[in-house]
């Protein structure tokens, strides 16, 4: 596509103009239309320029979620500041890390931190009035415009980058652009539900998304699933795959008001087929299954008319092509690690050209995701290159186990590890969260996996647990499983 004349975040900046009197943001009582966001954007973008801010300087933004936090983002690119999203739950040491990566300045709404160089609260921002008419861009396309930390669930998070040019080249902004399945899901937004923070990727970019659809982002505080649907009148949410079952199992026992709700977007991790019909039974065609990672941004969706379990259909800006260990392309049908290559996906990590050279690989994104294509393109995600456990060093990946045991009607969850063994090098290790009412009969799991999947991939225990420990982003953290392995088999005395 051309370069635009003027640098992201004009496509923002033309929404909220052409927004007028509409509200976009409601916050409790507070209600922020269209050309008063846009005179947040002025205020903050001019107390930035004024605290000396501007091309390359790195801006954390530690804030919740609320109408100047989202002004505050904008205003950071307006300034063509790297704009770096520091996302809540981070570890006194991950925060460390952040805040240590070249940063010129915290922006925060809350009291100073203590790894902070720098420190601008949001009202002294906004003490720099609002001289009115265009704002001057000066974001530069080579520049890094944001950081998007991945969760760390491995250990320090990494901070994938993203230039202006690519955050031009994005769709969500441009209705022109939107594939048909974004199309629908737009129509879908009036009242999206935000919460926990913006400096989730996927949080803004649904947020913008709904601008462009002329919706309005309403603010769950606390998000608390059915209650902040039913008490706002939501119409869409984004929601993991552990929640989504909670929701589903609360629908069952005691149903709320959903009448609202037209669209939930899952996301995280792809969900198990009976699991997603069983969604789609209980609360009706609006499970739409996104596809997507830090590194690339969306890549496809499946809208609640999808063949089960696929992720829908790339667009066709996005490439995907599925291949095998020795990096050849392989046929529909046939499993392999997805490399995409999408308008807008990073550059890299920052401060990581180890990782970098590892994950970006001559124009490509691996995403170290295994899948493949059906005959008429749609795609389908098997589990995770990473996601492993070496059985007698054989490797069988945890996600297939994990589809088996999660397909038993005991079962709403099933969670799946390895531990080192010294019989076997690994072990499968297995926890799974029972559906409502039912009770899981551990022996039939194991001759479930025995027999779709072989003797390896059996687990050598299955631990019944409540709910999974979540990271910060809502995704399962297993680390935090590994530790819970009973103590006969994780090497403790």
């Amino acid at each position: 596509m051309p370069t635009p004349a003027e640098p992201y975040p004009r496509s923002v900046l033309d929404l909220l103009a052409a927004a007028g009197n509409r509200p976009v943001f409601e916050h409790g009582a507070r209600t922020v239309t269209g050309a008063q966001m846009l005179s947040l954007v002025r205020r903050i973008a001019a107390g930035l320029r004024g605290a000396a801010i501007g091309p390359g300087d790195g801006v954390a933004m530690m804030l919740g979620v609320d109408p100047e936090a989202f002004a505050a983002m904008i205003a950071g690119y307006v300034v063509g500041a790297r704009v770096v999203g520091v996302r809540p739950g981070m570890s006194d040491s991950q925060l460390r890390h952040v805040l240590h990566q070249d940063i010129a300045a915290v922006v925060t709404d809350a009291a100073t931190p203590g790894h902070a160089p720098r420190t601008l609260t949001v009202s002294e921002l906004l003490a720099a009035p609002d001289a009115g008419g265009p704002l001057h861009l000066s974001g530069r396309p080579h520049d890094v415009a944001r950081l998007v930390y991945t969760s760390g669930s491995t250990g320090t998070p990494k901070a994938c980058a993203q230039t202006y040019a690519a955050m031009d080249a994005a769709w969500t902004a441009r209705p022109a652009a939107w594939p048909p399945a974004i199309r629908e899901l737009a129509s879908r937004l009036q009242r999206y539900l935000v919460f926990g923070s913006l400096s989730s990727q996927v949080m803004m970019e649904y947020g913008v998304l709904t601008l462009a659809a002329g919706g309005t982002m309403v603010v769950a505080d606390p998000p608390t699933f059915p209650d902040a649907i039913t008490r706002l009148r939501a119409s869409a949410s984004v929601i993991t795959v552990p929640r989504l079952y909670k929701l589903i199992a609360a629908q069952r026992s005691a149903p709320a008001d959903l009448s609202s709700l037209r669209a939930l977007m899952v996301s995280g991790s792809p969900m198990e087929a009976s699991r997603l019909r069983e969604g789609l039974d209980v609360l009706g065609p609006i499970v739409f299954q996104g596809y997507g990672q830090t590194e690339t941004g969306t890549i496809s969706m499946a809208t609640p008319s999808d063949v089960p379990p696929s992720v829908g259909f790339p667009p066709d800006v996005i490439d995907v092509v599925i291949r095998d260990p020795d990096g050849r392309q392989v046929p529909a049908g046939v499993d392999g690690e997805l490399y995409v290559r999408t308008p807008a996906q990073a550059i890299g990590y920052w401060a990581d050209p180890t990782e970098s050279a590892d994950v970006f690989v001559d124009g490509w994104v691996r995403t170290r995701d295994l899948g493949h294509f059906d005959e008429e393109g749609r795609l389908y995600l098997v589990g995770r290159t990473r996601d492993v456990i070496i059985v007698n060093a054989n490797l069988y990946y945890a996600g297939p186990i994990e589809r088996v045991m999660a397909a038993s009607p005991d079962v709403t969850e099933a969670y799946v590890v390895g531990a080192p063994d010294e019989d076997t090098g690994e072990a499968v290790h297995a926890f799974v969260v029972p559906a409502p009412g039912r009770a899981v009969d551990l022996g039939s799991l194991r001759t479930l996996v025995s027999e779709r999947l072989g003797a390896a991939c059996v687990p050598a225990t299955i631990t019944v647990i409540d709910e999974a420990p979540l990271t910060p982003n809502g995704k399962c953290d297993k680390r935090l499983l590994r530790a819970a392995i009973p103590r006969a088999h994780n090497g403790s005395p």
